[in-house]
């Protein structure tokens, strides 16, 4: 499971560096997310942009993510392709959750960090 990570002054964008969102690495995937978004700040934005597919275990891991976010913070999807899109709006979760289909820009962006199988 590769990550890129962005820090922001409040909080971080967390890139998935994976094509695929499903069974394989949704496990991996929400424990290292979730690691993550326990110390991010409040903002934390989980950019999807490489995920061309999702299924129901990635949709799984996303929402354990949302669920896991201290109280007073924010979970931002970015970068949803048409067919990650249509999971959420299938399941409904699109309005629970905030759902970019493009990046918005970043300004002040730190240099990112890629976190690797490792981290």
């Amino acid at each position: 499971m590769q990550l890129t990570l962005l820090p922001r002054e409040n909080g971080v964008i967390i890139r998935v560096e994976e094509k695929r969102l499903d069974a394989a690495v949704a496990t991996a995937f929400k424990d290292r997310v979730r690691n993550l978004v326990a110390h991010a700040g409040p903002c934390v934005t989980l950019d999807l942009g490489p995920v061309d597919f999702m299924d129901s275990s990635g949709l799984g891991a996303v929402i354990a993510i949302y669920k896991a976010m201290p109280p007073g913070s924010s979970l931002d999807l970015v970068g949803v392709t048409p067919n990650v899109e249509r999971v959420f709006r299938l399941t409904r979760m699109d309005t629970i959750l905030t759902i970019h289909l493009a990046p918005p820009p970043v300004p002040g962006a730190a240099p990112g960090h890629v976190a690797g199988p490792a981290e």
